[in-house]
């Protein structure tokens, strides 16, 4: 029975073909979604388009890294529907049986080198984060951001050499857009949304995709309109929005 629940939760974890939007399913109510703080614009416009077709109801957002948002919803956070930066966090929720229903991956993002407008810092490349002299913000290992940072930095053989370590991409880009550190790896979709910094592309961050999975919680005090949620970002509506901000399919 175990191999079979298994199998059920990978199976979920595929590519999905997107719905049509849903125009209203008659949910009510409040939902609370535990979101990766890469998701909060995109999120933030689907939470407003979910309450205009479902009037009665209200969405409410918990942003953060996705490790922070497992760790509190295995302690037993009211979450009604976790959506993860990474299928590793997703996975440390399912483990616990905090989710049972097989996660959705409903979008993929990749890393950008952020630094401030004008690129002070006169940045190049991936090889200058191994430069002492320049002021460097990373994701912290334990939060995706940061796990796939690692596999860059590995991937291409540089040691980087972070003068601060954040929990969430969000801490990150702030660092860049005051002006505080040089450079920094963020998500692009990051950077498409903070005109206080510039982008710049590297081949390695093809080595390091993050797969964003979705899934109402097992104990969802809004089941079904926490259902209804997962449903409208999975649908084509959905995927509109996070191709607007910079996320690829899955």
């Amino acid at each position: 029975m175990l191999a079979v629940a298994a199998a059920l939760v990978l199976a979920g974890c595929g590519s999905p073909t997107p719905a049509a939007t849903p125009t209203g399913t008659g949910v009510t109510g409040g939902i609370t979604v535990f979101a990766a703080a890469s998701l909060t614009e995109s999120f933030k416009t689907l939470g407003k388009e979910f309450e205009a077709a479902n009037p009665g109801s209200k969405v409410t957002f918990n942003f953060a890294g996705s490790s922070a948002l497992a760790q509190q919803i295995n302690q037993g956070a009211p979450a009604d529907v976790f959506a993860s930066a990474a299928p590793a966090n997703m996975k440390q929720v399912t483990d616990t049986g905090a989710i049972t229903a097989a996660p959705t991956t409903f979008a993929k993002n990749s890393l950008q080198i952020a630094v401030p407008k004008g690129n002070p810092g006169r940045i190049t490349g991936l090889a200058d984060f191994a430069e002492a002299d320049l002021k460097i913000a990373l994701c912290a290992e334990q939060v995706p951001c940061g796990a796939a940072s690692k596999k860059v930095f590995e991937g291409a053989r540089i040691t980087a050499a972070p003068d601060t370590l954040e929990q969430d991409v969000k801490a990150v880009l702030t660092k860049v857009s005051l002006g505080e550190v040089d450079a920094a790896l963020v998500y692009r979709t990051d950077v498409k949304a903070n005109a206080e910094v510039e982008g710049l592309d590297f081949a390695e961050a093809d080595k390091a995709v993050n797969d964003y999975p979705i899934a109402p919680t097992a104990k969802a005090p809004n089941a079904a309109a926490a259902k209804a949620f997962v449903d409208y970002v999975l649908s084509e509506k959905g995927r509109e929005v996070l191709t607007e901000a910079g996320f690829a399919a899955p």
